[in-house]
């Protein structure tokens, strides 16, 4: 692994422009700014990333994220990071309108950002952003809801537990358009809480019981989703699509419960923007196009190949 991110840093260097000498500088200060929750688990293959670039290139990268979610928390926390004049600013554009401001004064002050994860490539042009790291979200929902119609799928319940955030809302829309319905009331706010989840889930498929699949946005969704099919006799029997990895996911997708998962990749989201930083910071290159890192299908034939790496890398 350590072999594999020295050759990627070495790319975006050597891709970017010509690589000369030593570095300008070493223990450059970014912060990487996310909109997860402490509750969201999923967000530690990104703090690993982070750890394991810092430890390799010799910079020092914060993470930082709003505990509740609250994304006008997540706001001052950018404004917190221009006040104390970082080197580098890494964020997720969990909703433009209210990021704007602040990351705009970041750019106007001279500080370099990069923005992964959420968001789209046209936000983070607007933002003036060097590059957007991260996958396309409604292409990666449409890509779920193309392996939905092959099966036959016309209905569907979307279980987004993140609804505040606008891209969340773009897979399962895209998911909708594959099918070739409109996505109306198939999406529903599950909130975080994961008895709750598994009750609205219950819910929506007893008073629908004609529903085709299920598609998750995450763990913190996908594992009581898992437990609400489970509970009625579906697994197997319903088609199950989800975003991301996590044990329970894995598991789901050996027992036949979970069809696929798709993964982005969060270490390389978590990892190249740092490394893009450090480039530019140091040598006054950067990627000239933003970088996608997903989607990529997880399904019982290459699960195996990957389930140990999830959590850490995967």
């Amino acid at each position: 692994m350590k072999k594999l991110l020295k050759s990627a840093a070495m790319a975006i260097v050597l891709t970017a422009g010509a690589f000369t000498g030593a570095a300008q500088a070493e223990g450059e200060q970014f912060v990487w700014i996310s909109h997860g929750p402490d509750s969201d688990s999923w967000f530690n293959v990104i703090k690993n990333a982070i750890k394991v670039t810092d430890e390799q290139l010799g910079t020092n990268t914060e993470y930082r994220n709003p505990p509740t979610g609250d994304l006008a928390d997540m706001a001052r926390i950018v404004q917190q990071a221009v006040a104390a004049g970082v080197d580098g600013i890494v964020l997720t554009i969990a909703d433009y309108d209210v990021l704007e401001g602040p990351v705009k004064d970041a750019v106007a002050s001279g500080i370099p950002v990069v923005t992964a994860n959420s968001g789209t490539i046209e936000e983070s042009k607007s933002l003036g952003a060097m590059l957007h790291v991260g996958q396309p979200e409604y292409e990666a929902g449409f890509g779920a809801g193309e392996r939905a119609k092959a099966e036959g799928v016309t209905s569907f319940l979307c279980v987004n537990h993140y609804i505040t955030n606008p891209q969340s809302v773009e897979r399962c829309r895209g998911f909708a358009d594959a099918i070739g319905v409109d996505l109306g009331d198939q999406m529903i706010d599950s909130g975080m809480d994961p008895s709750e989840i598994a009750n609205k889930v219950k819910a929506y498929l007893t008073a629908n019981p004609d529903t085709g699949a299920i598609l998750t946005l995450g763990p913190n969704s996908a594992a009581p989703s898992i437990r609400a099919v489970k509970d009625l006799g579906l697994d197997g029997a319903i088609l199950f699509g989800t975003f991301d990895l996590s044990p329970e996911i894995s598991e789901g997708i050996k027992d036949g419960t979970v069809d696929f998962a798709i993964d982005q990749q969060p270490f390389l989201q978590g990892s190249i923007p740092v490394q893009a930083l450090a480039s530019y910071v140091r040598y006054g290159v950067a990627p000239a196009n933003s970088i996608f890192t997903g989607p990529g299908f997880v399904t019982k034939e290459n699960i195996e190949m990957v389930e140990a790496l999830a959590g850490q890398y995967r």
